[in-house]
């Protein structure tokens, strides 16, 4: 009788189960031990530890296709081996931290979309009192914003912090956002054009929050995308923005118009 033990035991010698060195034998990454006189396959020493080699580079990640010419291989190339295969983990392990960190991230949209700054910046106007509309169509402008023109997004939230330090910006704004709910014609829609143009006119810090998006957009069509993004929801809005933007041209400030390339 040939010394050895059970397919059972050296299954759970090895800690995998039966079925799992079944599938072994199949794929030939290890030899099926021939019968005893009682007809029991048998696992000697030799198939055990060939057994722990397949299973630990099998549990490490290691595809089961590549695992049979590495188990082959002497105790040197099997150790380089060994420490290929946790440098592929280490990379995959810092990939999966940081789809974690993103999926968290996605549980606070705001703050996966335009990051912590910006954030901050529309907690700030809600407690500056905004209303909920106009924070709500900021962050959607800004999404877009930093998506098409990334490159200026920093500089744009740095002009909006200081201009949110002036209670008289704050109040245009507000009164900005007040017009949403205004009808189209209303006289009042041109006098607030006027005055944030005038506004911004003498104070050309404030005005880079106007300009620091478009100067850096290769075409028109960005810029519109960005500023025009509330138009079918504030048609009152929109013709505030056309005729404030008509001023600050009239004044000789670059402004993209909806129609040029």
């Amino acid at each position: 009788m040939r010394n050895g033990v059970t397919i059972g035991q050296a299954a759970a010698f090895v800690g995998v189960t039966v079925k799992t060195v079944r599938h072994y034998h199949k794929l030939g990454l290890v030899e099926e031990p021939e019968r005893d006189n009682s007809g029991y396959r048998r696992y000697g020493s030799a198939e055990l530890l060939r057994l722990v080699r397949v299973r630990t580079l099998a549990a490490a990640g290691v595809p089961l296709a590549e695992i049979g010419s590495l188990v082959d291989v002497d105790a040197t190339l099997f150790a380089a081996a060994l420490a290929d295969v946790e440098r592929q983990l280490t990379e995959r392990i810092e990939e999966l931290i940081a789809r974690r960190h993103t999926l968290h991230r996605l549980g606070d949209g705001d703050r996966a979309l335009l990051g912590d700054r910006a954030v901050a910046l529309l907690e700030r106007m809600a407690d500056l009192g905004f209303p909920a509309d106009e924070v709500a169509n900021a962050r959607e402008g800004w999404v877009l914003a930093k998506a098409l023109v990334p490159e200026g997004f920093d500089d744009y939230l740095t002009h909006l912090e200081h201009a949110l330090d002036d209670p008289r910006y704050v109040a245009l704004i507000k009164r900005a956002a007040e017009a949403a709910a205004w009808e189209p014609d209303d006289p009042r829609i041109a006098e607030l054009a006027t005055a944030m143009a005038d506004h911004y006119l003498a104070n050309p810090a404030h005005l880079k929050i106007v300009t620091a998006l478009q100067a850096r957009t290769d075409t028109a069509t960005r810029y519109t995308l960005i500023a025009r993004h509330g138009e079918e929801q504030t048609p009152a809005t929109t013709r505030a923005a056309a005729l404030f933007e008509t001023r600050l041209r009239a004044a000789g400030i670059h402004i993209p118009r909806p129609d040029s390339h």
